[in-house]
């Protein structure tokens, strides 16, 4: 029985900068940062200088929310298809600090606005690469 989904999100070289940004957006905490550097010498993984400090796994919960990631084996990240981060919230105005934050050196593909389903939504891919959907639901009647 599944239980839960979780995101988890593949970078090159920058999970520790998007997860300390992630952490001030979404107002949450890391709660796990490993580097490859961190894993014992007989686990199997890599242990070498280009790889040392890249985040072999992160955590951040933010509202009781898990979100994970790590900076892809080998230098491997490809650039992110075919999905999106929804972030739902239930204050218009937090929406739109989310959006703006998330928006700062990235690429507004929908600016947050009222829609028939929403009192705010927008679509914006960060920079590091992610997109998301920030969702502010109408209350239904």
């Amino acid at each position: 029985m599944v239980t839960d989904f979780v995101t988890y999100l593949s970078f090159d070289g920058k999970c520790e900068e998007a997860f300390k940004h992630y952490e001030k957006v979404f107002r949450g905490k890391i709660l796990m940062m490993m580097r490859h550097s961190d894993a014992p010498k007989d686990s199997g993984v890599p242990q070498n200088p280009e790889t040392a400090n890249r985040i072999m796994h992160a955590r951040l919960e933010a509202g009781g929310r898990l979100l994970m990631g790590s900076d892809a084996p080998n230098r491997g990240s490809s650039k992110p298809q075919g999905f999106c981060v929804s972030v739902g919230v239930d204050k218009p105005a937090e929406a739109e600090r989310i959006f703006k934050e998330l928006s700062e050196g990235g690429t507004v593909m929908m600016p947050i606005a009222e829609t028939f389903w929403a009192q705010r939504f927008g679509m914006v891919t960060d920079r590091f690469g992610t997109p998301w959907m920030v969702n502010c639901e109408k209350q239904s009647a």
